[in-house]
C-alpha cells in the first residue's frame, strides 16, 4: 500500500520531482546507541517538567508534561524502529504539524504580547514532540538536547521559587552521561563490546576508558565537582542592575468594565463590608477589621490598607507570602499614605480628588503625570516587577515616586498623596512593573532645607486635634530641650531633619515606651497619642502602661512632628522582605507590612523615618545594592552561628584584606593616568609580576611532580620519569598504547644506545608490573641518568 501511494505521489506534477529528489539523496547514518537515545529523551522530559514547575500550572490548565512527555517517548520509540527508513510520508506529516503549531503560536502571540516566554516554550515543546518522530541521526539527537537546554533556560527566567533547583540538578545529572555518550558516538565507539573482531580489539582500550568514565563513582564525582564550581561562581558573580532592555513583565490584559471606575474605592477583604454613604466606599470584604471602635484584627489582611484605618484593633497576622518583587534596589514597597488623624486612627481626607489614568490600547504603560512639585534633589531610576502570590487590596505597591506603571488593566488611579489604585483587587498570579524616580537621601542637603512650606502642604499635613495639641507640643519640645541640655551643645538642634531624626531615635530607644504585644483598648473618647505617651485609661489597676503596637510609634512620631510645625504624614507599605539570592527576588509576607512617618522638606520632597523599635531608623537607601548578594547572604548565615567578638574580628580582618587589595589595584591603574612615565612604570611592573608568577608556577609544578613521584614505587617512579622526559621532547605516550608499542613508536627519533636504554627500562617495568619479577633498581637508576645525559648532549 505504501509503495502504491509512493508511486502515485511520484507522478504528481509538483510533488513528484521533490519526492524523487528526496529518494535519490543518500540515506543518513543512523544512531544505534539505545542508551544515548534514552538519555536524550530523559533530558528533554526534564526540560518540559522544568517549564511546568517554573510556570506553576494552575488547576484548570493541563500541564505540558501530561501530554508532551508520553508523546515524545512514543515518537522516540517509533523513530528507533524506523531509523533505517526514509519515512518520507511521515516527514511530510510532521512538516504539516509544525506549520499548524506555528499558526497556533501566532494566534496566541497576539493576545499575550506582554510576556511571550511561556508561549515560545510551548511552541518549542510542540516542535520537539513532532521532532521526536524523526530522530535517525546523532545530529537529530543533538537538536533535541539543545531544545532541552533551551527549555531549562526558559524555566529559569520564569521561576520565582527554589522548586526549580531540584529540576536543575536532575538535568545536570542526566546531561553529564548524555554528553559523554554523544562524544563516544562521535568517535565511532560502541557502548558494549559485542565481539572480538580485529577492529574491536584495536579499540578495546578506548572503549574501556569510556566505560570507566560512565561508572557511577566517576559520574558522582564529576557531578559534585560541577555543582561545586557552579555554586562558587554563582556566589561570587556580581549582581548588576538588570532591565537594560525596556521590555517589562506584565500579565495578560484583564477584561474589566472600567467605565464606572473613579479611583475612590479601596477594596480590602480584611474589612467588614460597608459603605460610607459618600461614594467613597471602603472595606468591601468579609474580614473582621472595623473602621472605628475596639475590635479584632483580621489575621490575613493588613488593616492599614483602607481609606480609613482603625488603630484600636488588637490581634496578630498569620504569616503568609503575598508577593515576590524583582527590583534593581531594595526599598519600602509603599502602598498608602494618610493625612488626617482621627484620634484612634487615620483616614484619607482628599479621597474624592483621586485622578484616573488611561493608557494606549497598544501599550501597558501608564505615565504617572499627576501634579507634583519639581524637587531639587537628585533621583535614580529604579525598576521593580511585582508578582502577586496572595490576593491583596486594589492598591498598587511601588517605590516612591512612581513615574511609569506597566499594568494589565485599561485604567488605574492616583490620589494627591501618590497612592496608586487598581480597578480591581490584585489577584493571585498578577504581574506588573513600576519605574520609580527614587530620590537620594543626603543628610547634609536635607539639613539645609528651609521651613517655608507651601499652602498645599501646611493645610493638610499640620492637622492635629486641638485637645491634645498643646501637651504633645510640650512633650516634643521637652525631649528636644533635654537632648541639647544633656549634650551641652553650643548649637542646639534647629533643622527639621535633625529634629525628626532625634524624635524617632528617642521613641525607638526610650525604655519607657515599650513595644506592647497586646496593649489595652482605648477608652471611649481616649486619644491614641495621649494614651501612648501618658498612659492608657484602661490600664490594669496599679499599673501604668505606655507604648503600643509598632504602628502606634509611627502615629505618635507623626503627631509630635506636626505639633512643632513640621509637616508629616503616615505611610503604610511593606518592608523589602527576605531576599533570595538564588532567584534574585524579594519574598514579601503580610507580616512585613508596617507604617512609617514621612516628613516634608521644601524643595526636596518627602522622606521617611521609622521609630519602631527593632527596625532600621530609615528605610533602605538606594545607594545600597545587591551586587554580591549571594556572598553576603552566605556570610550572614555563617555569622549567625559565630560569637559576636569572632564575627567582629573576621569582618575587620577580611574587610582589611579587601581594602588593601582594592587599594593596590587602584594604585596600579592610577599609574596609567600619570603620563608616559606612569604608563612605562605600569607596564614594567606588570611584566615583572607576570614573570614572577611564571617562576612560581614552574616551582609549584616541579614540587607537585616530585611529591607525586615520591608516592609511587621505585620502579614505577623510574618509568614515569622516563615517560616525562620523552614527553618534554614531544613524544607523548597515549593511554591506549602498551609500553612496548610506545617503545616501538619512538625508535626512529633516538640513537641505538638510547633505544636500548628505553627498551630495557620498559621491559623491566612490564616484568615488575605484570610478572612480579625482581629488578635491579641501581641499574635502572643508572640507565635513566645515562638517558638524560645522552639526550642533553644531543640537544646541545
Amino acid at each position: 500500500m505504501s509503495n502504491f501511494s509512493g508511486w502515485k505521489v511520484r507522478n504528481l506534477p509538483i510533488l513528484g520531482p521533490l519526492w524523487r529528489q528526496i529518494e535519490a539523496a543518500p540515506k543518513p547514518v543512523p544512531e544505534d546507541s539505545i542508551l544515548l537515545r534514552v538519555m536524550v529523551q530523559a533530558l528533554v522530559i526534564v526540560g518540559i517538567i522544568a517549564v511546568d514547575v517554573a510556570a506553576g500550572v494552575a488547576t484548570d490548565e493541563l500541564p505540558l508534561t501530561v501530554w508532551a512527555a508520553p508523546l515524545s517517548i512514543i515518537g522516540a520509540i517509533w523513530s528507533w524502529y524506523n531509523r533505517y527508513k526514509r519515512n518520507i510520508p511521515a516527514k511530510f506529516c510532521l512538516a504539516i504539524g509544525m506549520l499548524l503549531a506555528l499558526a497556533a503560536f501566532l494566534g496566541r502571540l497576539v493576545t499575550e504580547l506582554s510576556d511571550t516566554r511561556l508561549v515560545l516554550a510551548e511552541l518549542l515543546i510542540q516542535l520537539q514532540v513532532l521532532h521526536s518522530f524523526d530522530l535517525p541521526r546523532r545530529k537529530d539527537l543533538g537538536y533535541s538536547m539543545t531544545i532541552g537546554l533551551i527549555l531549562l533556560g526558559v524555566a529559569g527566567t520564569i521561576s520565582q521559587t527554589l522548586s526549580y533547583g531540584p529540576v536543575l540538578l536532575l538535568f545536570i545529572a542526566i546531561a553529564i552521561p548524555c554528553l559523554i555518550l554523544d562524544y563516544r558516538s562521535r568517535l565511532g565507539l560502541q557502548s558494549r563490546i559485542l565481539g572480538k573482531t580485529s577492529e574491536v580489539k584495536k579499540k578495546q582500550k578506548k572503549i574501556s576508558l569510556f566505560n570507566a568514565t560512565l561508572s557511577p563513582k566517576r559520574l558522582t564525582i564529576l557531578l559534585l565537582v560541577i555543582i561545586g564550581l557552579g555554586l562558587g561562581i554563582f556566589a561570587l558573580l556580581p549582581r548588576l542592575p538588570g532591565y537594560q532592555v525596556r521590555t517589562f513583565p506584565v500579565s495578560a490584559p484583564i477584561n474589566f468594565d472600567v467605565e464606572n471606575f473613579d479611583g475612590r474605592t479601596i477594596t480590602n477583604p480584611g474589612y467588614i463590608s460597608q459603605g460610607r454613604g459618600d461614594g467613597d466606599d471602603s472595606g468591601g470584604g468579609s474580614g473582621t477589621n472595623q473602621e472605628s471602635g475596639p475590635g479584632t484584627l483580621d489575621n490575613t489582611y493588613y488593616y492599614g490598607f483602607n481609606t480609613k484605618i482603625n488603630q484600636n484593633l488588637r490581634g496578630q497576622l498569620v504569616p503568609q507570602v503575598v508577593m515576590r518583587v524583582r527590583s534593581q534596589a531594595e526599598g519600602f514597597w509603599r502602598v498608602l499614605a494618610f493625612d488626617k488623624y482621627t484620634g484612634e486612627g487615620w483616614e484619607i481626607s482628599r479621597n474624592e480628588n483621586a485622578l484616573t489614568l488611561d493608557r494606549p490600547r497598544w501599550s501597558y504603560q501608564f505615565d504617572v503625570n499627576w501634579p507634583r512639585n519639581r524637587y531639587e534633589n537628585e533621583t535614580r531610576e529604579v525598576i521593580q516587577s511585582y508578582t502577586i502570590v496572595s490576593q491583596l487590596p486594589n492598591l498598587i505597591p511601588a517605590l516612591y515616586q512612581a513615574s511609569e506603571v506597566y499594568f494589565p488593566t485599561e485604567k488605574i488611579a492616583i490620589d494627591p498623596d501618590g497612592n496608586l489604585r487598581s480597578p480591581l483587587e490584585l489577584r493571585e498570579g498578577l504581574t506588573y512593573t513600576v519605574i520609580s524616580d527614587v530620590p537620594y537621601r543626603d543628610r547634609t542637603v536635607l539639613n539645609q532645607a528651609g521651613t517655608n512650606y507651601p499652602e498645599s502642604i501646611s493645610k493638610y499635613y499640620l492637622q492635629i486635634p486641638p485637645e491634645i495639641a498643646e501637651k504633645v507640643r510640650q512633650k516634643a519640645e521637652e525631649i528636644l530641650a533635654n537632648k541639647n541640655k544633656v549634650a551641652q551643645e553650643s548649637q542646639p538642634i534647629t533643622s527639621s531633619y535633625e529634629k525628626a531624626l532625634y524624635l524617632a531615635q528617642y521613641l525607638k530607644q526610650n525604655p519607657n515606651y515599650k513595644l506592647q504585644k497586646e496593649p489595652p483598648f482605648f477608652a471611649e473618647d481616649e486619644d491614641l497619642v495621649s494614651a501612648f505617651l501618658f498612659g492608657y485609661q484602661n490600664s490594669p489597676e496599679g499599673e501604668k502602661i505606655i507604648g503600643g503596637y509598632g504602628d502606634h510609634f509611627s502615629t505618635v512620631l507623626t503627631i509630635m512632628l506636626r505639633s512643632i510645625g513640621i509637616p508629616a504624614r503616615l505611610v503604610a507599605g511593606y518592608s523589602p522582605g527576605e531576599f533570595n539570592p538564588f532567584t534574585g527576588l524579594y519574598v514579601v509576607k503580610n507580616t512585613d507590612a508596617y507604617m512609617m512617618t514621612e516628613v516634608y522638606f521644601p524643595g526636596y520632597g518627602w522622606f521617611a523615618f521609622n521609630p519602631i523599635p527593632g527596625m532600621p531608623l530609615t528605610p533602605p537607601s538606594i545607594e545600597k545594592n545587591q551586587t554580591f548578594s549571594a556572598l553576603m547572604t552566605f556570610w550572614k548565615w555563617v555569622a549567625g552561628w559565630l560569637p559576636s567578638p569572632v564575627t567582629g574580628f573576621l569582618e575587620r580582618f577580611i574587610g582589611g584584606i579587601f581594602r588593601w587589595v582594592l587599594g593596590i589595584i587602584s594604585w596600579f591603574f592610577a599609574l596609567f593616568s600619570q603620563g608616559w612615565q606612569g604608563i612605562f612604570t605600569g607596564l614594567i611592573l606588570a611584566t615583572s609580576l607576570a614573570f614572577l608568577g611564571w617562576l612560581l608556577y614552574i616551582f609549584w609544578r616541579g614540587w607537585r611532580y616530585g611529591r607525586w613521584l615520591a608516592k609511587l614505587s621505585p620502579v614505577e617512579s623510574i618509568y614515569q620519569q622516563m615517560l616525562s622526559l620523552m614527553a618534554s621532547k614531544g613524544l607523548v605516550k597515549h593511554r591506549f598504547q602498551t609500553p612496548f608499542e610506545y617503545t616501538k613508536a619512538i625508535q626512529e627519533y633516538h640513537s641505538i644506545n638510547e633505544v636500548e636504554i628505553i627498551e630495557e627500562i620498559s621491559q623491566a617495568y612490564v616484568g615488575w608490573r605484570y610478572g612480579s619479577k625482581e629488578v635491579n633498581l641501581t641499574r635502572l637508576k643508572n640507565l635513566l641518568r645515562s638517558l638524560k645525559r645522552s639526550i642533553r648532549r644531543r640537544l646541545n
